[in-house]
């Protein structure tokens, strides 16, 4: 597996709480102008919207909001960073993208409703074998 790594800049520590605040927005109007490439690279046209990728981003950078230490920020952002250079330089397969920023904390959600012995068949069997 041969790819090129590009170098994640270390940006200097964030002077102030604005700076750092700043920096947040530049990230993000980084990753949603990444998010074409990104539906490109991974065929997420059939599973989600760009507009669907766009709050999950910012679901990510909210959960983080009431961080005031601009040292933690900047390691976040770091993170955030060395996250979306992953994505884009195609480092993650599909699977992980839609699992983790598709689908979400809540699981897949069904249209169906399974109910167990709905079926003439499964009441027989349910009724012959756990008897």
């Amino acid at each position: 597996m041969a790819f090129t790594m590009r170098a994640v800049k270390v940006p200097p520590n964030s002077a102030s709480l604005e700076e750092a605040r700043h920096r947040v927005f530049d990230f993000f109007r980084q990753a949603c102008r990444s998010i074409p490439s990104v539906m490109e690279i991974y065929n997420l046209g059939d599973v989600v919207t760009p507009s669907q990728l766009r709050s999950s981003i910012a679901k990510e950078i909210r959960k983080n909001q009431s961080v005031t230490n601009p040292k933690v920020i900047d390691m976040l952002l770091f993170k955030g960073l060395e996250e979306l250079n992953n994505i884009t330089e195609h480092a993650k397969q599909r699977h992980h993208i839609i699992g983790q920023y598709v689908v979400g904390q809540k699981g897949l959600v069904q249209d169906i409703d399974k109910n167990p012995g709905s079926s003439d068949f499964l009441k027989k069997f349910y009724t012959s074998n756990y008897i």
